[in-house]
């Protein structure tokens, strides 16, 4: 019996669509985050609170990534902010070529940050480059701090990673030491941002972080 690997031919088609969308942020010095986290993790809120502390300084955009509904971009819009929504029509994670119509609508020229918020999902979207400059893994205290043992391959994958909900951490029996261990394990020098997307905690470090790499893509723009 033959087995027929589909998987293979849809991702080299992904990565050669993905090679494109990340030549074209290059060349006008736009940074993308692609922001994975399983639903209910907070990522709307944490892509409104990552606007709100560097709204001032950047000119930011947001594609939603939804199976169906327009909720999260109606938010996002609320905000004066450009949101392109992606319904994936019942795929688990967004495409290459999804983003790449979804830019079609965006002025690059006019754009410093791009923040992808993929479908909820932990396992799909880690496979799929979107042409993005980094993926980002938000998990949330309730959760639980045994996340990083289930589910490997998206902490491996991240250039960071962003704890949320810390406010709750009274409520929950989440250790927030063994937590980090996990992840250091799987990611030696991934760097870990404890947040409260709502109330604002721990923000401030995470917004400094990303500036650092928004001005490294206006560095390295058209090299």
């Amino acid at each position: 019996m033959e087995t027929v690997d589909i998987k293979q031919p849809v991702l080299q088609l992904n990565d050669k669509l993905a090679k494109e969308n990340r030549e074209n942020f290059a060349k006008h010095g736009v940074y993308v985050l692609n922001i994975l986290a399983s639903p209910g993790s907070g990522k709307t809120s944490t892509i409104m609170a990552t606007i709100d502390a560097l709204r001032d300084t950047y000119n930011i955009a947001v594609i939603e990534g939804d199976i169906a509904s327009n909720v999260d971009s109606e938010r996002i819009a609320k905000l004066g902010i450009p949101a392109v929504q992606v319904n994936t029509g019942g795929a688990c994670h967004l495409e290459s070529d999804m983003i790449k119509r979804a830019v079609d609508q965006l002025d690059l020229d006019n754009l410093d940050l791009i923040l992808l918020e993929n479908v909820g999902n932990l396992i799909c979207p880690v496979d799929f480059d979107l042409g993005e400059n980094a993926k980002v893994m938000i998990l949330s205290v309730p959760e639980g701090d045994d996340k990083p043992l289930k589910y490997p391959g998206v902490f491996q994958a991240s250039k960071a990673v962003i704890l949320n909900k810390i406010d709750t951490l009274p409520m929950f029996d989440f250790d927030q030491k063994a937590f980090e261990d996990h992840v250091h394990a799987l990611n030696h020098e991934v760097p870990v941002f404890p947040i409260s997307a709502t109330n604002g905690q721990g923000v401030d470090a995470w917004a400094d972080w990303l500036s650092k790499h928004i001005e490294d893509a206006h560095a390295q723009q058209g090299e």
